[in-house]
């Protein structure tokens, strides 16, 4: 089969899209049985996002007909982060996760022309995707409706060709998500370890030791009121024009969208730049960078760290909308990216960002929170224990960004029709 038996329709001729329910906020809730979906929970490239810490539970009465069910296919038609409008995402358990009214449902008109995988890989195609963007509405909130969406128009294969290519597909998300699922597991244990040790005060040894009442609350005796600044030298990023990026080429630049919400490094984010710059504006695998600038009014960037991985060059640039803090001779890089990213510092010092529409935090206010630093030897111990881990995450990361660049080059291809699915190896599917 050739792409010439490929036929173009609209998507309304092969799906509709389900409005969801309005759910009301009175009935939020930290806790509960079912959970209200948003934009929120969708990976911009396409995928599901867990929210563990940010799950909107309700209490209230849920319409059977709004409970989504494992393999549902939805889209999120509100874009509340850039790049979000028209993503998809496949609902991983049933039974728990509500159909929201910002979100649509995607139903297979006929299940003997359109299989529902396929559509999913579709809607987070580039073509499909710069169709919906081109149609919404809305100016500093996109949104689009079901009827925009139903009128992009897409270019289809028979349905053994659908199978194939979202089988095809579907094996490199699986690998994604297990890769992913792991690096959450270590990142998990190295939060478990420094709160445990440095929030808790459970590190080896604290049954003898004694504690006092400082400024700081109750801390052992013995652990001293430090500054960030005592510990660290801010490094300031470099300010750019849009000139200054390019496709490819340059060197990779480091920038706001390579912090995760709540912290951690996403490699996904960075950018080509090829401007001018300094030695302090760079930054190698090991570095540590703090968010300074927000434009998620819930203040869920700024004051983020990420730690930066291996990024196929020597330096990358670091932008203006980052920090890089370097740790001062003698401090232990694991420890200050850990107390970054796992203690209370970003939660404290986000509420010093300031600004309307967008968000800045003052380097100043990094360098001057003050926290119990614990004795140096307690420090080495907790580097010695956490940084094989961190070079495990950063394996798993470097494997993570190769199987991403496989699949994005085999989607558009599958999806086109460029790549003729009946000459792939079994061993691919």
């Amino acid at each position: 089969m050739t792409v010439a038996h490929w036929r173009e329709r609209k998507i309304g001729d092969l799906l509709r899209i389900k409005h969801g329910f309005a759910f009301l906020g009175e009935h939020f809730a930290n806790e509960g049985t079912h959970v209200v979906l948003t934009p929120g929970n969708f990976l911009e490239e396409g995928g599901f996002k867990e929210q563990p810490d940010k799950a909107k539970w309700y209490t209230g009465r849920v319409p059977p007909e709004y409970v989504l069910s494992a393999g549902d296919v939805i889209v999120a038609m509100t874009e509340q982060a850039e790049g979000l409008l028209g993503s998809s995402a496949i609902v991983p358990k049933s039974e728990k996760y509500l159909h929201n009214q910002r979100l649509g449902l995607v139903q297979v008109l006929d299940r003997m022309q359109t299989e529902l995988r396929f559509v999913y890989y579709l809607f987070n195609s580039a073509s499909v995707r710069q169709q919906i963007r081109g149609s919404a509405s809305g100016t500093k909130i996109r949104h689009t409706s079901p009827t925009r969406i139903g009128d992009v128009r897409v270019a289809v294969p028979p349905l053994s060709e659908q199978l194939r290519i979202a089988g095809i597909l579907a094996s490199y998300d699986d690998l994604l998500m297990n890769g992913q699922r792991r690096v959450e597991i270590l990142e998990a244990m190295l939060r478990g370890v420094y709160q445990e040790w440095f929030v808790h005060f459970r590190f080896p040894g604290h049954a003898g030791c004694s504690f006092e009442k400082t400024a700081l609350g109750i801390t052992p005796r013995g652990w001293l009121p430090t500054s960030v600044g005592d510990i660290s030298v801010i490094r300031r990023g470099r300010s750019y024009r849009s000139a200054d990026l390019a496709e490819s080429g340059g060197l990779p630049f480091l920038n706001l969208k390579c912090i995760n919400r709540d912290g951690g490094f996403r490699r996904s984010g960075l950018k080509r730049y090829v401007g001018e710059y300094a030695p302090h504006h760079t930054a190698r695998r090991g570095d540590i960078v703090v968010a300074v600038t927000d434009m998620t009014q819930e203040r869920r960037i700024v004051g983020r760290a990420g730690l930066v991985p291996s990024l196929g060059a020597e330096f990358g640039v670091v932008s203006m909308d980052l920090v890089r803090v370097e740790p001062r001779p003698g401090v232990s890089a694991a420890f200050l990216y850990s107390f970054l990213r796992f203690s209370g510092f970003a939660d404290e010092v986000k509420q010093h960002a300031n600004g309307a529409n967008v968000l800045h935090l003052s380097p100043e206010r990094i360098t001057a929170f003050v926290f119990a630093r614990p004795p140096s030897a307690l420090i080495e111990r907790f580097a010695a224990l956490v940084s094989p881990i961190l070079e495990q995450c950063d394996t798993l990361q470097n494997q993570i960004v190769t199987l991403r660049r496989t699949r994005d080059l085999l989607l558009p291809r599958l999806l086109s029709g460029q790549l003729d699915v009946s000459t792939l190896p079994e061993a691919l599917e």
